[in-house]
């Protein structure tokens, strides 16, 4: 069924990958702060929770913020403003650092017990798309009892091992027409 979306948009549908709907999902979930990165206050949050303890700090270092103590003091005092490239780079060490503190709770929430979380499946938008070559799609629901394997590939950022884990461990659930549901216009779920 998915080799019939190769294509995708050929005629004209809208949406995107499923699993990178969880993704945005998932980081929807989070809580990450909302100021930007570029003003004052999005940057000392940013930093202040990068600065919190040692392990964050090294997780910032090996998601390739490679700045001294002295500098980030600047930072932090306001005598220098980081560059665009180590703005960048402060954004993706918050990020990486963030999911993987929120993760253990995340999977527990979404678990919950083994009684799992409903999923909604919104399918795509074909109102662009020729009345002769459009699917029936219909909303879908199921309900995910396994989030581990998903949330570990979505806080690794591996985007190869979420599709994969999101295919094995939900997708199929939806029966025969599981193919129908690899893109989607949203997915929806609450933790």
């Amino acid at each position: 069924m998915p080799e019939r979306t190769i294509d995708f948009g050929k005629f004209g549908a809208r949406g995107v990958r499923a699993f990178e709907a969880v993704a945005v999902r998932l980081d929807g979930l989070v809580g990450f702060v909302s100021s930007p990165v570029s003003s004052r206050r999005g940057l000392l949050a940013r930093l202040h929770y990068l600065r919190r303890s040692g392990r964050a700090w090294e997780a910032a270092r090996a998601a390739g913020l490679m700045v001294t103590d002295r500098t980030v003091k600047a930072w932090l005092e306001g005598k220098r403003s980081p560059s665009k490239v180590n703005l960048e780079r402060i954004e993706v060490a918050y990020r990486a650092v963030r999911r993987r503190n929120v993760a253990r709770y995340l999977v527990g929430r979404l678990n919950r017990e083994g009684r799992g979380t409903r999923v909604e499946f919104h399918p795509l938008n074909q109102s662009q798309v020729a009345r002769p070559f459009q699917r029936v799609l219909e909303f879908r629901t199921v309900n995910v009892r396994r989030w581990d394997r998903i949330v570990e590939a979505w806080v690794r950022g591996d985007m190869g091992a979420l599709d994969e884990a999101w295919v094995d461990d939900v997708a199929v659930d939806l029966g025969s027409s599981w193919g129908q549901y690899d893109y989607v216009s949203a997915i929806g779920f609450a933790a």
